[in-house]
């Protein structure tokens, strides 16, 4: 049995490889091949691609150059960021847009903002306003966003191309989209000087998504970390609905799988002190649930069959709960996912 951990690592964008200069005497250096190869401009070339967008939008006033000045001899501010600040100096909704997506305060949009999209926009200004939009919303896990804004723009068109791939790996790997995943992983190697960073926590993701296995105990605790995620952005409704019931029935379908067969000889009386249920219509107590052994990973087939014969009369809370002790000996990764979910969840639900 294998089992994942979300790789939320978001490293941001440094400066990359500028464009390769050649003496007359000297022969072009050959870059790798590969199958499409993107390049990065160097810092000069964007400042200027920057500055010309802000003139042309009409900000050329001794203030708003002095800002840009300062943004752009800031040291150490990776490229997409003094881009994406040009575009704020120049653009009063490109700045309300950017302060929103970076608030962790404010709430996580539910669509891609209409400047994004609208086409009557310059190319550069839209696509590096959208690179930029989508990694800050990545950083706040606003994933369904952030991967519908890259998708309307095009890799070439923005000023960091690692970025844009890695940031929709990113968004692909964290929402369980294997194959998409893997071709943006791909793309990704596919840029001249795409930052260490990048292709060290590509190669994470993509290692991770070769032990996926669907409706296992990983895939579970991926589902509700995914669950989890989403409730905490405020968004209960039908989709993490439908997703919160994927995992019970891919939970019932385990203890399906892991109840033992039928003795053709049962013990008549197996339990020589059985716990009293006076009331046979009232469900069993959480307490009575049988234990888990304490061999770390390893489940017991015999309690789980008892659990399984209870499983049907247990009120909602109490089926949480007895998920809870059916894995309280997974490695204490899987199993704190797992119990911080069902928690929530029993939190969530009336009371009986």
């Amino acid at each position: 049995m294998y089992f994942r951990r979300w790789f939320l690592l978001l490293a941001v964008a440094g400066l990359l490889a500028g464009p390769l200069t050649v003496r007359a005497e000297e022969k072009p250096v050959k870059e790798p091949q590969s199958f499409l190869m993107y390049r990065t401009p160097s810092l000069e070339v964007a400042r200027a691609l920057s500055l010309d967008w802000l003139t042309k939008a009409g900000k050329n006033d001794e203030a708003t150059l002095q800002a840009f000045q300062a943004i752009w001899e800031a040291a150490d501010r990776p490229l997409l960021d003094r881009v994406a600040d040009t575009l704020a100096l120049g653009n009063a909704d490109a700045a309300k847009l950017l302060n929103e997506a970076r608030d962790p305060s404010a709430p996580a949009p539910k669509e891609v903002p209409a400047l994004l999209k609208d086409r009557k926009q310059p190319t550069f200004f839209r696509a590096n306003l959208a690179l930029a939009y989508a990694k800050a919303l990545s950083g706040r896990r606003v994933y369904e966003e952030s991967l519908e804004t890259l998708q309307a723009i095009k890799p070439t068109d923005v000023i960091d191309p690692a970025a844009y791939f890695f940031h929709t790996s990113v968004a692909q790997f964290s929402l369980m989209q294997r194959e998409p995943a893997r071709k943006s992983i791909a793309r990704l190697a596919d840029v001249a000087g795409a930052p260490e960073r990048y292709r060290a926590v590509a190669s994470m993701m993509d290692a991770q998504m070769n032990l996926w296995k669907d409706r296992d105990l990983g895939w579970i605790a991926d589902k509700m970390g995914n669950i989890e995620r989403r409730l905490d952005l405020g968004r209960g409704g039908d989709q993490t609905k439908k997703i919160q019931r994927d995992v019970i029935a891919a939970l019932d379908d385990l203890i399906r799988q892991m109840e033992p067969p039928q003795n053709p000889n049962p013990n008549p009386n197996p339990n020589p002190n059985p716990t009293p249920n006076p009331n046979p219509s009232t469900p069993l107590p959480i307490s009575i649930l049988p234990k888990m052994p304490p061999t770390p990973g390893i489940v017991d087939e015999r309690e789980l069959a008892k659990l399984r014969g209870l499983w049907g009369k247990l009120p909602e809370k109490e089926r949480f709960q007895a998920m809870i002790e059916l894995t309280r000996n997974l490695p204490s990764a899987e199993r704190q996912s797992i119990e911080e979910y069902f928690k929530k969840l029993a939190q969530a639900l009336p009371s009986e």
